[in-house]
């Protein structure tokens, strides 16, 4: 068995990131571990989501992807009464509105004043927030808890610990690696560029085996590969460099059982690995996302600087949810301008499959690359 299943009570080292329920307990029934993306969720919302997994996933373990601010204090600073200052500049909201426009789509909601305020993701990573989240997680069975945004406060680890549930933590870079097995992570997730969502600009096949190295200087700490990575021949490929398993995000986009709609499935399938963009457009921080008339318009030399985090996500996503209502409405100009984070493996996604079907094709493809690796060794 593979040292960090009997750690955690999976039968296959196949991680799936995904924001729906569905997805993962069927992964985690088929023997991975499914883990649960939060981080627009309410406390409310999370209770619910993992109230259903727990009775839907037959008592395998899975686990929860959330953000919480190394700067975690676990307590609530007294709000303060004055008025918050508008963070979207005018150039960026006739920007919006005209891009919008251009494609036949009303844009006259998105006035300064609809464009202000605190989005869901900025709530969250909040202090006081973010303990209310944690202490929802914890109340279920969970396996794994990893953190999206930097070292995990200390209260978290300890927390961890005290629960006997694993703490994770995402990176991009060796020296981020670095900083989270100094401050005692359980599992390190090394995100290469070529992943989907918010990811740095090392390639998986370099980044893998630099942090391993790194990592292994300090303590020994389990290191998962991510980044492009939609098929069991690169897991074994990622495997045989020293990763301990393999996190995943964008191979299960187009399940059935996925969260994103039938435009965005089709548009995936569809895809190269060239459809895929760096940018920093969706969210103020460079995330990998697909090729749409939206990303190719904040790219272009007449585009406004984008935001930072998390003003332009607020700036996005207000308009991009009502382009995703359009376009599954079949809006054509809609669907031109929508998008989603994928990754560059998104050019080996070629048609639809079930959850269970992938997670079996994984440990197929799997066993195979294994399996030629033993011959050319025994030759």
């Amino acid at each position: 068995m593979f040292p960090l299943c009997k750690k955690l009570g999976i039968e296959f080292p196949l991680f799936a990131f995904s924001h729906c329920r569905d997805v993962v307990a069927e992964v985690s029934k088929a023997g991975g571990m499914g883990v649960l993306g939060v981080a627009g969720m309410t406390p409310e919302e999370l209770d619910a989501e993992l109230k259903w997994i727990d009775d839907h996933v037959a008592g395998k373990p899975y686990g929860v992807d959330l953000i919480v601010p190394a700067k975690f204090a676990g307590k609530t600073k007294p709000k303060s009464n004055k008025p918050i200052p508008n963070p979207i500049p005018e150039t960026h909201a006739v920007f919006v509105r005209k891009l919008l426009e251009e494609h036949d789509i009303d844009a006259s909601e998105f006035t300064i004043d609809r464009l202000r305020g605190k989005t869901r993701l900025a709530e969250n990573i909040q202090s006081d927030a973010a303990e209310r989240m944690l202490d929802v997680a914890f109340k279920h069975p969970i396996g794994l808890i990893a953190n999206a945004l930097g070292v995990p406060p200390q209260y978290m680890l300890e927390r961890g610990k005290r629960e006997g549930v694993p703490v994770a933590a995402l990176v991009g870079a060796k020296e981020h690696a670095i900083k989270q097995a100094q401050a005692g992570v359980d599992i390190i997730i090394a995100a290469g560029g070529e992943a989907g969502g918010h990811c740095g600009d090392v390639s998986t096949l370099v980044l893998v085996p630099e942090i391993i190295d790194a990592v292994a200087k300090i303590a020994d700490i389990p290191v998962l590969a991510a980044g492009g990575i939609v098929t069991g021949r690169q897991m074994a490929a990622c495997m045989a460099m020293g990763a301990a398993g393999a996190w995943t995000g964008s191979v299960w986009l187009t399940t059935p059982e996925a969260e994103t709609s039938p435009v965005i499935k089709d548009k995936l399938i569809a895809a190269t690995s060239r459809d895929t963009i760096r940018s920093k457009s969706r969210t103020g921080k460079y995330s990998r996302q697909l090729r749409s008339a939206w990303t190719d318009a904040w790219e272009a030399g007449s585009a406004p600087e984008p935001l930072p985090m998390p003003h332009q996500f607020g700036l996005a996503e207000r308009a991009l949810r009502k382009v995703h209502k359009l376009a599954d409405g079949g809006h054509e100009g809609a669907k031109q301008l929508s998008t989603y984070w994928v990754g560059q493996g998104i050019g080996l996604m070629n048609s639809a499959q079930t959850t269970k079907s992938v997670v079996y094709e994984f440990m197929e493809d799997f066993a195979a690359a294994s399996e030629r690796l033993n011959n050319f060794t025994n030759d």
